[in-house]
């Protein structure tokens, strides 16, 4: 037995309720996907506009937050306002597409595992399911926003680079790693102590506003100085917005708008970096406390 056990072989011995991490999750991709049809199912039963509602949510916010700070704040560039940002409507929608991403993808990954409470008591399956299945359903409601983003920009006039195609998915995959992580980490501390949930709500309420979603990047520059906003760049959530800002806001432009310095070649490798650690940090967390889950809840 022991040498089973040390081996590692067909007869080697688990502890209960531990199972194969992220890797496991992509070896069973087919519960992957029942997982995350049953939760747009779910979500949209008895719903007359269904998968509308990807359209609905992010038009009111951005037609609120426009009028708010494009035009009674005067952030969109006119005649009266020179200084103002050129196609603030592109602006604005770029970064809240992925706002809306994250802040969707993390809300309900920290709730997954209390929420699947029931299934996880039945029957074994790869617990880092549930929060990627919400990671990946969020995705999903991402994909109608970009293309409204997409032909938003096709209007005024887009054509992106190479480079800016890249950068906005380095954007992505860095914010989409960021909501894994820190999913799986909260996750996993709810089904503990549900104060976690109300953690959750507070830090989505800042991360909208901690990151140039609505405002311009030089302003926290010019407010911070370049000490401080090294420390404000290394935020992922700031990286993925300025890339997405980059990729689909700038070529609307005449492009003379400043890009944060270094933005491809030393803040993008940043952000993927620090995203990566923290998706290392919740899956360890996880693995950590996911034996006793089936108890807990």
């Amino acid at each position: 037995m022991t040498s089973a056990v040390s081996s590692g072989g067909p007869d080697a011995l688990v502890r209960p309720g531990v199972g194969g991490g992220l890797a496991e999750v992509f070896r069973q991709r087919f519960l992957l996907k029942l997982l995350v049809r049953k939760e747009l199912q779910i979500r949209y039963r008895g719903s007359v506009l269904g998968l509308l509602w990807s359209y609905v949510k992010p038009g009111v916010q951005f037609f609120v937050f426009y009028i708010a700070l494009g035009v009674f704040l005067g952030l969109e560039r006119s005649p009266r306002n020179p200084n103002g940002l050129a196609n603030y409507a592109i602006y604005l929608f770029s970064g809240i597409v992925l706002i809306n991403f994250f802040t969707e993808a993390l809300s309900n990954a920290a709730r997954s595992i209390v929420s699947n409470g029931g299934l996880i008591k039945k029957i074994y399956l790869p617990r880092e399911l549930f929060p990627v299945a919400s990671v990946w359903v969020s995705a999903v409601h991402f994909v109608p926003q970009l293309a409204v983003l997409v032909a938003a920009c096709l209007v005024v006039g887009w054509q992106p680079s190479l480079l800016q195609l890249l950068a906005a998915a380095a954007g992505f995959i860095i914010v989409a790693m960021l909501a894994t992580g820190l999913g799986l980490l909260f996750g996993s501390a709810n089904v503990y102590f549900r104060d976690f949930e109300n953690i959750v709500d507070m830090l989505l309420m800042v991360a909208t506003w901690a990151s140039p979603v609505m405002y311009a990047w030089t302003m926290v520059r010019d407010k911070l100085g370049e000490g401080w906003y090294s420390v404000y760049q290394v935020n992922p959530i700031t990286i993925g917005v300025e890339a997405f800002h980059y990729a689909f806001w700038l070529p609307t432009t005449d492009g003379s708008a400043p890009i944060p310095p270094n933005l491809l070649s030393l803040w993008l490798p940043v952000g993927l970096v620090v995203s990566f650690a923290l998706l290392f940090v919740g899956q360890w967390t996880f693995r950590r406390l996911e034996g006793r889950f089936a108890q807990e809840l």
